[in-house]
Order: C-alpha cells, then sequence, then structure tokens
C-alpha cells in the first residue's frame, strides 16, 4: 500500500514548458529599470500575441499555484556604459532594440521613459540556453536574447539567434549528455518489472 502523506489531493502540475526557439510577435507587459553595481538594466516582461504560442507567458502564470510564481516571458537589456569594456556591444544591442520598438509601433519615438513601453510590440528572438542551477545540475531552457521588428518576425525574414549552451567541460560529468536518448520500449519489450 501507498503510504498517505498531508495535504494529498488530486492536483493538476503546470508543465512549465518553455517557449521554444525561434522569432515571437510579443507585446511588452511591463517594463522597469535595475541598478547594479557594475551597470543598468532594462527589463522587459512581455508576452506572445500572434501563433501557437499566443499568451503562453500568461498561461503559465495563472497555471502556477505556487507561492512564489515569477512571470518568465522576459528580455534584459543592459543600457549602454561608456566605462564599460562591452560599450560597443551593449550600445548595438541597445540601438536595435529602439529601431525594433520604433519600427514595430507606427509613430512610436522612443523616448528613454520605460513607463512608455507598456504595450508596444517588438519582435522576440529566442534561443536555447543552458546553465548550472545552484546545486551544479544542468538547467536546459530558452531565453529571449534579442529583437528585431515585428515585419521581420511575421515574413520569417529574421537571422535565429545562436544557441547560449555550456561548453563541454563545464557540464558536470554527473548530468545527461547533450545527445543523449532514452530508447523506446516496444510492444516487444520485457517491461522491467511486472
Amino acid at each position: 500500500m501507498i503510504p498517505r502523506y498531508n495535504g494529498a489531493q488530486a492536483q493538476k502540475m503546470t508543465s512549465g514548458a518553455a517557449l521554444p526557439a525561434g522569432g515571437y510577435v510579443a507585446q511588452i507587459q511591463s517594463a522597469k529599470v535595475e541598478e547594479y553595481n557594475w551597470g543598468t538594466v532594462l527589463i522587459l516582461a512581455f508576452d506572445v500575441i500572434e501563433g501557437e504560442y499566443k499568451d503562453h507567458f500568461r498561461k503559465q502564470f495563472k497555471e502556477n499555484t505556487g507561492p512564489n510564481k515569477k512571470w518568465k516571458g522576459t528580455f534584459r537589456l543592459t543600457v549602454p556604459n561608456e566605462t564599460s569594456k562591452y560599450y560597443a556591444s551593449e550600445k548595438r544591442a541597445f540601438n536595435n532594440f529602439i529601431y525594433s520598438l520604433e519600427q514595430s509601433n507606427s509613430g512610436f519615438h522612443f523616448d528613454w521613459e520605460e513607463t512608455h513601453l507598456k504595450g508596444k510590440l517588438f519582435g522576440a528572438l529566442v534561443r536555447n540556453k543552458e546553465f548550472l542551477s545552484d546545486d551544479n545540475k544542468l538547467i536546459r531552457t530558452t531565453e529571449c536574447g534579442g529583437c528585431t521588428d515585428i515585419q521581420a518576425i511575421r515574413d520569417g525574414s529574421f537571422t535565429p539567434l545562436k544557441d547560449k549552451l555550456l561548453s563541454e567541460d563545464e557540464i558536470p560529468a554527473a548530468s545527461p549528455a547533450r545527445s543523449a536518448s532514452i530508447d523506446a520500449i516496444t510492444e516487444d519489450d520485457d517491461l522491467p518489472f511486472n
């Protein structure tokens, strides 16, 4: 007999499936600026508004019944700082963000006020990403790592982002290999238990 535990009930588990890598027409739900000792970051909460994955992050958020639920659809942009050694690449990425907003929202002119970004459209470029958890486990997910204008998304004329994967020597030995596959059990196979 299975031992009972406190709080046992029939409750659907949310999958929290990641948004697949690709390009999406997205709408900014909110925007905020955060300051760090190394610089300033613009954080956009967004959701997909067209296609098969429409309202992806809203559905995930609503289905999550946990006490510490968070909005998963975010795009983080470092605000260029001339003293940063990454200034040139930060500037290219931020200028591209401004272009993407202005091209995607007729009559909109970027005015440096983050509260004016709510409701604006942009093309979200999502890539696969790997990182290590606090307990050194390999986590595979996706992230919005760039942007473009929405017409490029609709036309399919955008360039997909390169995946952001850990190098083989960064992956702990106990983690499954990136290319590992699970052998399927067929009807003719003996089950591992009776």
